[in-house]
């Protein structure tokens, strides 16, 4: 007989909702750049859709790679805050230098670097997150961290829409007053935030590496994988939105309309993933995925059309980003939570990296709806691939009960 699970209190929760905040005004600072960017870089920097695919997939790519190695040296010193405060100082310091970019090249170093501070706090964090909080409640932590994370994301395009349309000021401007809500999340971080200190580590990387990579969790990266090499990112729904007639003022609101449905699926799926498994949820938010890659290709010639697909690659990224982060900590020992979440971003992020050139080279040399056909093939395969791991995990669970 199961052991009830004990009901998490506030105090339980600081630390996942002292990030959450940290998570929600840093949100506020990228989520007013990044709504306007793709249109900025390609219209007034003049980069071609393929260029601003590899911008994309250099920048997300450097900022997943680099989480392997944050995350071996925070286990190593057994320590957490540290990196996750250089990381988040980092980004918010690069991001309003948008507003003196000049060129595409320069808009790749800002976007890098802002992605370099990512990647050096985000596997810290993780592990910190679910250090603060028991196993059972995984799922509700990383989806309440996530919801508050994305009201940021849904903050941020409506301020720059504000700025943009009834204040009239510049898109120069809006990358230069981002700064102020990056130094209020700094604020909260240093006070707030509590250090889940553990034990130095001598082990050597490799030797870490070794224990991580067991079975269940490499066929689980597999199919992650073969997902991932498919899964463009938001910037191909805005310049999806753009061909659909959206202009570049309210570009900013399809894109706070993925965060409003991104938000708003956070804490239900992560409840649901407690209650029903995390890998049975991931199924469902790439079956939206495969969903918005559809109608991406389907629908044509309607303005509206670009807010119905903002709506489903939301519910995309709030559940599988929520349930692949909550599920990663499963496969590893406490001491090693930091180690797996770097493999794992390391992994995802090569694969990203592919994704945004290939569909960013084939929207450019061909059309949008070879792009999304070719993310369409490779999540069909990806969702075989997952039901197949569900069904094998819950054999071998049959077998040893």
């Amino acid at each position: 007989m199961h052991k009830q699970a004990k009901t998490p209190s506030a105090k339980d929760f600081r630390n996942v909702i002292s990030l959450g905040f940290v998570s929600f005004f840093t949100d506020i600072s990228t989520e007013m750049i990044l709504g306007i960017l793709p249109l900025f870089v390609v219209e007034e920097l003049r980069a071609t859709k393929d260029i601003f695919g590899i911008i994309e997939g250099f920048a997300e790519s450097v900022s997943y790679a680099f989480r392997m190695v944050s995350g071996f040296i925070s286990d190593r010193l057994g320590r957490r805050k540290t990196l996750v405060f250089v990381g988040y100082a980092l980004s918010n310091v690069v991001k309003p230098f948008f507003a003196v970019a000049k060129s595409w090249t320069d808009a790749l170093a800002i976007r890098i670097s802002d992605r370099v501070g990512k990647s050096i706090r985000t596997s810290p964090r993780d592990a910190l997150l679910s250090e603060s909080i028991s196993d059972e409640h995984l799922g509700k932590a990383f989806g309440l961290h996530r919801t508050l994370d994305q009201s940021g994301a849904i903050v941020g395009p409506i301020l720059t829409s504000i700025l943009l349309l009834f204040v009239g000021i510049g898109i120069r401007e809006v990358f230069l007053l981002s700064l102020i809500p990056g130094v209020i999340a700094l604020v909260i971080l240093l006070i707030f935030v509590r250090e889940t200190a553990g034990k130095r580590r001598q082990e050597k990387l490799l030797s870490d590496v070794k224990k991580v990579l067991r079975k269940d969790f490499v066929l689980l990266l597999i199919v992650i994988s073969i997902f991932s090499i498919g899964a463009f990112n938001y910037s191909f729904i805005l310049l999806k939105a753009s061909e659909l007639g959206v202009p570049l003022a309210l570009s900013s609101l399809v894109y706070a309309l993925i965060q409003v449905a991104h938000t708003a699926v956070g804490i239900p799926m992560g409840a649901l993933s407690d209650k029903i498994g995390k890998e049975p949820v991931l199924l469902m938010g790439y079956v939206a995925f495969f969903s918005a890659s559809l109608l991406s290709i389907i629908l044509q010639g309607n303005v509206a059309f670009a807010f119905l697909i903002a709506v489903v690659f939301g519910i995309y990224i709030g559940t599988a980003e929520t349930i692949q982060r909550a599920l990663i900590p499963t496969y590893a020992p406490n001491e090693l939570r930091a180690t797996v979440y770097g493999i794992y971003y390391l992994t995802v992020g090569l694969c990203f990296l592919a994704a945004n050139i290939i569909v960013g080279t084939l929207w450019e040399h061909l059309n949008a709806s070879v792009a999304f056909t070719y993310s369409a093939v490779t999540t069909a395969i990806a969702i075989a691939g997952l039901i197949i791991f569900i069904k094998w995990k819950k054999g071998l669970s049959n077998i040893r009960t």
